[in-house]
């Protein structure tokens, strides 16, 4: 497949400045403006400890936050950058922070991503002054092309009394220029809780540091890709690129709720899935492509032990990757070599670890036995067409059969798709039939909802712009693509109604049995 995503996001804590007080995010008080920037109420200098305080996210929703989060002004790529060498911790576990800069020193501050009464985020830790040096750059090395920064660690960075949750490391750079740096500070226990399981494998496959991602080297050209991208060098952009667009606005939306949550990643459950033991959901946010067969083969033991799953993409689980041990230490590696696999050490001895598409073989598994979509095509745009207008995840939003919301199908999709593995013996219903054109041939973006034999829902949306829908025609909206904020209201109210209910347990025990309509919807063409 050629590479993808290459259009250019604007995401939040871009190059535009903090500004005065923005509107309230999902627009819930048009017009209204957000209150004042608090104090931080944690430490100020990294030789002070934070004062005691609940590590459960729910607890953290009314606290008061900061709107001095965002980036103000970026500079060139070696202004300054960095990254930990941990992609997470539990609470109290310490991490190094690796930085180079062209300043004389530089700060480090700790914003929690939240929805603090509409501030979004809260300053829970802040470093004094770091002594600042400029560190090479990258260059590709070994076959696979791999590129990592290898500096040494700039400072070491204790999260004792860190909530879990998201976090936007910020490094400030006395010359006024900035990037991000993200964390997730990972639950270890999620029963009873909404598992937001986050995607820093698909991060990484994406980055462009250094001049090589898994989609292209320094020329541009496919064919000079990285086989092997390392977590030890910077995100590129603004330094947390995909996080903010295909993640942060689910967990604002999801704390503001109240439910219990629980924080984790891909590449956690990979080698840990404890967190997903007696968890109500777990929920694959935006853009979520790169999974491990152990990632895979966890989450799907969860549904089946009864744990709701929500897809809140598109495109999920298309990519097997091997995470290995880099220079740094265990799993700093991701590992897809794709169309090249045969040139994969695993082929064709152990072909269920060769690092291709799922769907492919050796070893092929279709992602759709999971997701109960199957992703088909890139690039699209084109309006999210309501099909099942009286299901209850649309309960509030006032849609009508037919009903649409412009370009909020897109830039990738998925669909159902006869003849793809299905999810098991129970039926399969698709709740939004969107019409499109992608690359001259028509077909579908399809929202599906089906229920395993252990009880769990499991919902996928078939398009990767919902997330991001949850911003649009907000001033952190980014390249909201067109979309508004009738489209925001209607996803917002959407996603809220999937949350609270699959938060209560298995879907099946409280919600309606889904109603079969793919065999008469693809039957009909």
């Amino acid at each position: 497949m050629s590479p993808r995503e290459t259009q250019e996001h604007t995401a939040p804590g871009n190059a535009h400045g903090p500004g005065p007080a923005r509107r309230s995010f999902l627009g819930l008080c048009a017009g209204a403006g957000l209150a004042a920037a608090t104090a931080c109420d944690g430490p100020t200098a990294s030789n002070r400890r934070p004062a005691p305080q609940s590590r459960r996210p729910e607890a953290e929703r009314d606290r008061p936050g900061t709107l001095a989060w965002r980036i103000g002004s970026l500079g060139t790529p070696d202004a300054v950058a960095g990254y930990t060498d941990r992609v997470s911790v539990t609470p109290g576990q310490e991490c190094g922070l690796h930085v180079s800069t062209t300043a004389s020193s530089f700060r480090v501050s700790a914003f929690r991503v939240g929805w603090y009464g509409g501030a979004l985020a809260r300053l829970v830790w802040r470093s004094g002054p770091v002594a600042g040096h400029a560190r090479p750059g990258g260059r590709p090395a070994s076959a696979t092309r791999t590129v990592r920064a290898d500096w040494p660690r700039t400072l070491t960075v204790a999260t004792e009394g860190w909530p879990e949750g998201a976090y936007l490391i910020r490094l400030d750079a006395d010359s006024g220029h900035q990037r991000y740096v993200p964390l997730i500070v990972r639950s270890t226990h999620g029963t009873g809780r909404t598992v937001l399981l986050h995607a820093p494998a698909t991060w990484q496959a994406y980055n462009r540091w250094g001049g090589y991602s898994l989609y292209a080297g320094a020329s541009g050209a496919y064919e000079t890709r990285s086989l092997a991208v390392s977590f030890d060098r910077p995100y590129d952009a603004n330094g947390a690129e995909k996080f903010l667009v295909y993640e942060w606005a689910a967990v604002v939306l999801a704390e503001r709720l109240g439910i219990p949550l629980a924080y984790t990643t891909g590449t956690d459950v990979h080698h840990d899935p404890g967190v997903l033991h007696g968890a109500n959901v777990v929920v694959c946010l935006g853009h979520d492509e790169y999974w491990t067969p152990e990632q895979r083969r966890y989450v799907t033991a969860a549904r089946d032990a009864g744990t709701n799953v929500a897809f809140l993409g598109a495109n999920t689980c298309f990519r097997r990757v091997r995470l290995e041990t880099g220079e740094a230490g265990p799993e700093r590696t991701v590992v897809c070599y794709k169309s090249s696999y045969r040139t994969d050490p695993c082929y064709p001895s152990r072909p269920a670890l060769v690092t291709t598409d799922f769907r492919q073989g050796p070893g092929a598994d279709p992602e759709s036995s999971l997701t109960g979509v199957l992703y088909e095509g890139y690039p699209v745009d084109a309006p999210y067409v309501v099909h099942a207008a009286d299901h209850w995840l649309y309960e509030g939003t006032g849609v009508r059969p037919g009903e649409s919301f412009d370009h909020l199908v897109g830039v990738e999709y998925d669909r159902v798709t006869p003849g793809a593995p299905v999810p098991g013996p129970g039926p399969l219903e698709v709740t939004a039939h969107s019409p499109l054109v992608c690359s001259g041939t028509r077909s579908h973006s399809d929202s599906a909802y089906y229920t395993a034999p252990g009880g769990a829902g499991v919902f996928a949306t078939g398009t990767m712009r919902w997330v991001e829908a949850l911003k649009a025609g907000t001033p952190d909206g980014g390249r909201d693509h067109g979309m508004d904020s009738r489209t925001r209201a209607f996803v917002t109210r959407t996603t809220e109604n999937l949350l609270r209910a699959f938060a209560e347990g298995p879907a099946a025990r409280h919600r309606p049995a889904p109603r079969p309509d793919a065999g008469q919807l693809y039957k009909a063409g």
